[in-house]
């Protein structure tokens, strides 16, 4: 594997776009769960606005790992969003280093601003964890609809719609910038409470059957 280089994205790494929202749109149909779609068009604004990060190869200069920010509510809440690794790199930390630098780049644009993320994938989760973000109820996170839209493309989203909003296959985490800084060793006990409790076979087994009477039903015949 090349080195790679992780750093905010800008004019120049326009011509990866296509091959970032290619990778998305793989990676959520090998998953079997949501991730929102988004058009390379939207990936150049925010890469225009110094709002994506983005990790390159460090000989040939191809994607290797991506993610970008978002913000509602007036900049109350910001949001990581988007990550996306090369297949070629995964396993390597690429991740963590990206969301790392996200975390950084919100942190110092939005420095009071509450930090949120949805997942189902436990590798973000324990990433999200190392951060400082805590589990949190779909009730802590924006009411803004622009939010929930970014929904729209998953394909549990008539799930999300059926239960209002309150639960999905999904795992809401925030990070409070008010909150007094934890120990390492606070952080780790955190960890494993979360990993126990969201062990992802086992979440999604709990929540596809807390979920069964919300999913439409087939016609009989």
């Amino acid at each position: 594997m090349n080195s790679y280089t992780v750093q905010v994205a800008s004019q120049e790494h326009f011509v990866l776009a296509e091959s970032i929202c290619h990778e998305m749109a793989e990676s959520a149909k090998a998953r079997g769960t949501g991730i929102a779609k988004r058009s390379p068009e939207y990936l150049r604004e925010k890469m225009s606005e110094g709002k994506a990060i983005i990790a390159t190869d460090d000989v040939d200069g191809s994607f290797v790992g991506f993610c970008y920010i978002e913000t509602w509510q007036h900049g109350n809440f910001v949001a990581n969003s988007g990550l996306i690794v090369n297949p070629s790199y995964r396993q390597f930390g690429v991740a963590k280093a990206v969301k790392a630098k996200a975390f950084e780049l919100s942190r110092e644009r939005y420095p009071e601003a509450k930090i949120i993320g949805i997942t189902t994938s436990l590798a973000v989760m324990k990433i999200n964890s190392d951060l400082g973000y805590e589990p949190t109820t779909f009730s802590e996170l924006p009411v803004d609809d622009n939010f929930w839209k970014g929904c729209q493309s998953c394909v549990n989203y008539d799930i999300l719609t059926r239960t209002e909003r309150k639960i999905c296959l999904c795992t809401g985490m925030i990070f409070d910038p008010n909150e007094v800084k934890k120990t390492d060793e606070e952080k780790d006990e955190k960890w494993i409470f979360l990993k126990n409790m969201a062990d992802f076979s086992q979440l999604k087994k709990f929540k596809e059957k807390l979920l069964m009477p919300f999913k439409p039903k087939g016609k009989s015949k």
